[in-house]
């Protein structure tokens, strides 16, 4: 008898909120959406300094966001990182200074151990976003714009 005397108040609960024009959605707690980056939005200008961030990319610095693109292919096969890149490309583009940095690519480090894609598949990479020049102690790569913690999908 109290089970059907909750699930009548959850109904009636239910349908006093749609008459008073809200929707179920707004019932449930709200999952914050994952903002999306494309490689036009990475980067704002050029300047003495050479390429400067777009302000997109740094109000995102820090936050998770999805951004689509190419799996370059990996040096080695255990990898925990690839870059991802705005075409698909033959070779690894990885440059040996700030100053050569090309603006169409992302390095995606991994969460965890993943399979690699064919490089003409697209793909969409999601993770912490990180910005300014690192240089990875293990292999020595400079980057300017990483994710972090991240998964890969193919699309």
């Amino acid at each position: 008898m109290e089970d059907s005397m909750s699930q009548i108040l959850t109904r009636r609960s239910c349908l006093a909120t749609l008459a008073a024009g809200m929707s179920l959605a707004t019932l449930r707690p709200a999952r914050a959406a994952t903002p999306d980056l494309s490689f036009g939005e990475l980067y704002g200008s050029f300047s003495a300094l050479g390429l400067e961030f777009s302000d997109k990319v740094k109000k995102l610095t820090g936050s998770r966001v999805t951004i689509q693109g190419f799996m370059a292919p990996p040096l080695k096969a255990e990898s925990a990182f690839f870059v991802l890149t705005e075409i698909p490309m033959a070779l690894c583009p990885f440059c040996s200074t700030d100053a050569d940095w090309p603006d169409n690519i992302l390095v995606v480090y991994l969460d965890g151990k993943q399979t690699f894609t064919d490089p003409n598949q697209r793909i969409e990479a999601a993770g912490m976003l990180e910005r300014g020049s690192w240089t990875d102690p293990d292999t020595g790569f400079v980057s300017q714009l990483r994710l972090r913690d991240a998964r890969f999908s193919t699309i």
